[in-house]
């Protein structure tokens, strides 16, 4: 179908008129996109079928990725680079008239994902099947996704993500694969001679329905598979209900409280009813997940004995951890097993990655909650949690304090941390200093009784998705310089240290920058009507709004800049765009008024002549995989600022790096193996280490008053928040302006201001220096390799799973 462009221009135009019923001339962009995308995944599905018979045939063991989110972004053309059609593609489609730059766009970004941890399994999923890993992903498939951001009057609005609105033509429903998920309901214990058995009674039956997502490999005949499972009611209960409710409304607002289990990612859990729906939410994904992992393994393996050979399960942060009760729910009712059997088997399969240092982000459920929703799964954690605090009683008898705190159960709340820790074989962090904060202080009890599950798997970037789609102009200038071989061994981007200082190499280094600050700048006029000059400072910050990201920090040093620039307008700064974007949680009402804050400054500044040559301010709504792909390639300095020993690793340090931005960011999670690798000269790193943050935390000292107090620019920025300048009343920002000063300033602010105000002065001057700057950019992309997710994945597979790779003929 695909050997030369003229087969594929013949099969394209026989697809568009079977699936639409119109010509070339008649189709729409829309409508020929589906033909193209339907082509594509025809054509995977052969060495999709191929993968699936080669994994049956030779009982290779496999890995599945449960994850809350997949941020995968659009697929065709990551699909079309790694199946190495792109060209023929492209040129097939140019001779019809068709642009494929026109189509890609017409594919929405798949609303599955928010942040970092979706855009990890996704870049993960890629490297998988391009390393001929034998690796699945295991998700919800949202109808609505997050939601999609709109900012109105300077506020964030959330509207529905109709993403799935006119289908997904990666997908395929799989109806014969659908498994039951149990809610609710009572368990009736009786005994069967010497083993208690568990009825589950009077439970919601909810179908989860699959569908499959080809994940192809690049260049070889790897294609995996992404299942996303879809909540739907049980046609025989709906049947029972209609003699039980009274009228129609009753069963259709059933049949919606069944479906919206995988309506929304994460709804707001503020009141009971979202945090309820939450917990339906992961216990759906966890329960259809390992019910057809272990109906696969039944129909291929004797004995459930081999389930550690032949299975991997790896839980991407605290969100899938019911894995763990689950497991041992069939193993033990469906399948017979003992409870110790259970347990061993279960612990020996899952493996758990942690996210986070900060305890409020650690999951904990209440009780009561948890109770009345999986009984039977509560059953399981309580008697885990009472053999476990057995053990440690024996092991630290009479410590009550430290047995508590290590408690599965404790305080009326299940601990999912600490569950997800007891029940698996191994716990990583994903930086070197965030494994080293899990291990001698956030976890530091249960690193002495159980050293051997923790170890460190330092975060990647699909290489493949973030420079070799997102910056195709970079990719040559890499590959006429040092080979192709850098596509599918990262660590070769090593080879471009030389030319560092290469005159010519600096020269179309820079001119692609700037075609892409050009066309950034394109599309922030057409959708702003900003005018930015693209030979300005692009220094940029977008990821996921929150007070630990301190979005605030950068805010209020261009309100700041502002304010020096009003004082001396002739002062000597190079012309600088400030560029946000990101998406705050619905019920994450600090953050929501951090981007009010943003766009209100931005509206002051926009708008005053004497500064817009100098200075602009720009927030682009809706953050998603394909506006990260438009300002990434075109961002000069990458804003990686959170509070030292709060970021677990971050990975968009990683893919701004990988596109020659130059890093300003504190010595927090990646920032600190980056700067190991490209040395202090070619990034800018400023305030506290992870050591005086967490001192401060544990022994005092810090008063963010005494701060405003004694310097003059943070005390005008401050009182700005609440005196008019930015808003009509000092109530708008009040909630910012007590954060940082009655509340102690929790992140320290006002504590890295000044070093941070200081860092920026260094990056106007050496941004000046045209050779200097160039220089670094070359050292950071050299260096990027290292972030690789092929990488990560390799230390996966070889330091976790045990999975060896395994070539699909």
């Amino acid at each position: 179908m695909f050997n030369n462009k003229e087969t594929f221009k013949k099969a394209f135009l026989q697809k568009l008129e079977m699936v639409h019923g119109e010509d070339i001339e008649g189709a729409s962009d829309r409508e020929r996109y589906i033909a193209l995308g339907t082509m594509v995944r025809e054509y995977l599905t052969k060495n999709w079928i191929a993968t699936n018979n080669c994994y049956k045939k030779t009982g290779h063991k496999q890995v599945y990725y449960f994850s809350m989110e997949f941020l995968l972004g659009r697929l065709l053309g990551n699909n079309l680079i790694n199946m190495g059609i792109w060209d023929i593609c492209e040129e097939g489609l140019r001779d019809l008239g068709i642009e494929l730059s026109e189509l890609e766009p017409q594919e929405p970004d798949a609303g599955l994902g928010n942040g970092g941890l979706g855009r990890l399994a996704a870049c993960f999923l890629d490297s998988m099947a391009s390393m001929n890993l034998p690796g699945h992903g295991c998700g919800i498939r949202y109808r609505y996704g997050l939601f999609e951001q709109k900012i109105i009057e300077g506020h964030q609005v959330e509207l529905p993500e109709y993403w799935l609105k006119e289908g997904n033509v990666w997908e395929l429903r799989k109806s014969e694969k659908a498994v039951e998920v149990k809610l609710g309901g009572t368990v009736k214990v009786e005994q069967e001679g010497a083993k208690l058995s568990f009825r589950h009674e009077n439970y919601d039956t909810v179908i989860a329905v699959p569908y499959d997502i080809p994940v192809p490999g690049y260049h070889n005949k790897t294609v995996n598979t992404l299942r996303l499972w879809s909540a739907e009611a049980a046609i025989k209960q709906l049947d029972f209900l209609t003699s039980v409710f009274e009228n129609q409304q009753d069963i259709l607002r059933y049949k919606h409280s069944i479906e919206s289990i995988s309506q929304f990612l994460y709804p707001d859990d503020t009141n009971r009813e979202g945090r309820e729906l939450r917990l339906k939410q992961e216990y759906f994904l966890v329960s259809a997940g390992v019910q057809s992992i272990i109906r696969r393994f039944k129909k291929y393996n004797d004995h459930l004995n081999d389930l550690p050979d032949k299975v991997a399960i790896h839980i991407n942060d605290t969100h899938p951890t019911l894995a763990i009760p689950e497991l041992m729910r069939i193993l033990m009712d469906e399948e017979g097993l003992s409870w110790n059997k259970a347990l061993d088997l279960t612990t020996k399969t899952i493996s758990y990655t942690n996210h986070t240092t900060m305890v409020e982000a650690l999951e904990t459920w209440p009780v009561d909650i948890f109770k009345s929703l999986l009984p039977r799964i509560y059953m399981i954690v309580h008697e885990l949690n009472e053999r476990f605090c057995r053990d440690l009683w024996n092991r630290f008898p009479g410590e009550w304090d430290k047995i508590s705190k290590m408690a599965i159960i404790a305080e009326g709340r299940v601990k999912m941390s600490h569950l997800a820790i007891v029940g698996s074989n191994s716990v990583n962090g994903v930086a070197k200093v965030h494994t080293d904060i899990l291990k001698k202080r956030e976890m530091k009890n249960f690193y002495e009784v159980f050293p051997q599950k923790f170890n460190n798997k330092t975060n990647g970037i699909t290489h493949r998705r973030w420079l070799l789609k997102t910056n195709p102009a970079l990719a040559r200038l890499i590959t006429d310089a040092i080979g192709p071989g850098w596509i599918t061994h990262p660590s070769d981007l090593a080879e471009l240290l030389p030319y560092a200082r290469d005159a010519s190499f600096q020269e179309k280094l820079d001119k692609i920058k700037q075609q892409n600050k050009a066309w950034l700048a394109k599309i922030i006029k057409d959708k702003y009507g900003e005018d930015v000059d693209v030979n300005s400072i692009f220094d940029v910050q977008v990821k996921r709004i929150h007070a630990y990201k301190r979005q605030i920090l950068n805010i209020l040093h261009i309100m700041d800049l502002y304010n020096q620039l009003q004082e001396n307008p002739g002062l000597d700064i190079y012309p600088r765009t400030f560029i946000f974007s990101g998406k705050a949680a619905p019920g994450y009402y600090l953050a929501k008024k951090i981007i009010k804050l943003i766009n209100s400054v931005s509206r002051v500044i926009n708008r005053d002549k004497r500064v817009r040559d100098k200075i602009r301010v720009i927030f682009m709504e809706n953050y998603r995989v394909s506006l990260a792909e438009t300002i990434i390639p075109a961002a000069d300095v990458s804003e990686q600022i959170s509070t030292a020993s709060k970021e677990a690793s971050g990975t968009g340090n990683m893919k701004l790096m990988m596109n020659g931005a130059v890093t300003l960011g504190t010595l927090d999670g990646a920032n600190i193996e980056m700067l190991e690798e490209v040395g202090n000269k070619n990034m800018f790193i400023f305030g506290l280490s992870p050591d005086e943050v967490l001192n401060y935390y544990y022994y005092g000292g810090y008063r963010s008053m005494d701060i405003y107090h004694s310097d003059q620019r943070i005390r005008t920025v401050l009182d700005q928040l609440v005196d008019g300048t930015y808003a009509s009343g000092w109530e708008e920002f009040s909630t910012l302006y007590d954060c940082l000063l009655s509340n102690n300033d929790k992140y320290f602010v006002l504590k890295d201001f000044p070093s941070y105000a200081d860092a920026q002065v260094q990056i106007d001057r050496t941004y000046r220096n045209r050779k200097k700057w160039l220089e670094m950019c070359i050292i950071n992309i050299a260096h990027s390799g290292k972030f690789s997710s092929d990488r990560t994945i390799s230390d996966y597979a070889a330091g976790i799973w045990e999975l060896e790779p395994l070539i699909v003929k």
